[in-house]
């Protein structure tokens, strides 16, 4: 019994016994209902005719796979791009030419599909789940099952980047990085405004707006204002004063009635109100 179900098959071939059998193959010397594979089998018959398969080796394997399995009898001509599997058998032994078997092998890059394993049954006449039946060569049945190729997914390369632009990435290891960038890179604009953040809450940080509109720009008065340079003699206490007027105080008074207004629509037809 052949298992290969996590790799795909790249070789068959027939041996007569485990030392003829090729490098890297694994002969199948019992079928899958407990029974001697031995397609030479019979009266008479002292050597040994066993099925052999390899299958892929490494995660870059790149050469090729096993894409179909073929019986063909004496009849029957061998399909394009198929061929006979190689004879590995003593000088007595001989594999029958009533029915062949053939496989036709792709590159594994270029297909999608390909055979994963081999069963062969002798007694067991159902048939096997996932798997398909090939025919039977000298009493014996053939299995295999067939599946998708899992290729893995590229990994795209990494980019060599400046550390500006990893402090902009996305990915939750950047988040130091852009901390320390923009700490490095305007270092020099927090001290300008350090002065104004201590006096105006407008540019604390913490604020609900984070950074103002007016972020960076030194604050200063007019120096006809200033009473360290004043020369005209003008005091901040000869401001006039200013009245802080409440609500009603406003309304009583801008009041307005609307009374022209409302005598001007009084008068127009229904029509234009």
């Amino acid at each position: 019994m052949a298992d290969s179900s996590m790799v795909p098959l790249t070789g068959l071939a027939w041996a007569s016994n485990q030392t003829s059998c090729p490098t890297n193959y694994k002969m199948i010397t019992a079928t899958a209902d407990g029974c001697s594979a031995n397609f030479a089998k019979g009266f008479g018959s002292k050597s040994g005719c066993y099925l052999c398969y390899s299958s892929v080796i490494g995660d870059n394997f790149q050469g090729e796979v096993i894409e179909d399995i073929r019986i063909l009898s004496e009849k029957s001509p061998l399909l394009p791009g198929y061929f006979f599997i190689a004879e590995y058998l003593d000088a007595k032994a001989s594999v029958s030419k009533k029915k062949r078997m053939c496989a036709k092998t792709q590159p594994v890059t270029s297909v999608d599909t390909a055979v994963f394993s081999i069963q062969l049954t002798l007694k067991n006449k159902q048939p096997l789940q996932s798997y398909t039946f090939l025919g039977e060569l000298n009493g014996i049945g053939v299995w295999c099952r067939k599946g998708k190729i899992a290729r893995a997914k590229p990994v795209p390369k990494q980019r060599n980047l400046s550390l500006e632009m990893r402090g902009l990435s996305l990915q939750d290891d950047g988040a130091s990085r852009t901390t320390e960038v923009a700490s490095e890179k305007y270092s020099g604009m927090s001290k300008r405004r350090a002065p104004l953040e201590r006096k105006n809450s407008v540019y604390d940080a913490a604020a609900i707006y984070g950074i103002s509109a007016m972020d960076g720009i030194p604050f200063a008065l007019h120096p006809k204002y200033d009473s360290r340079n004043n020369s005209t003699g003008i005091q901040l206490s000869s401001f006039p004063t200013f009245t802080v007027k409440s609500l009603e105080n406003i309304e009583n008074e801008y009041d307005y009635s609307f009374a022209v207004e409302r005598t001007a629509a009084a008068r127009l037809p229904p029509s234009l109100c």
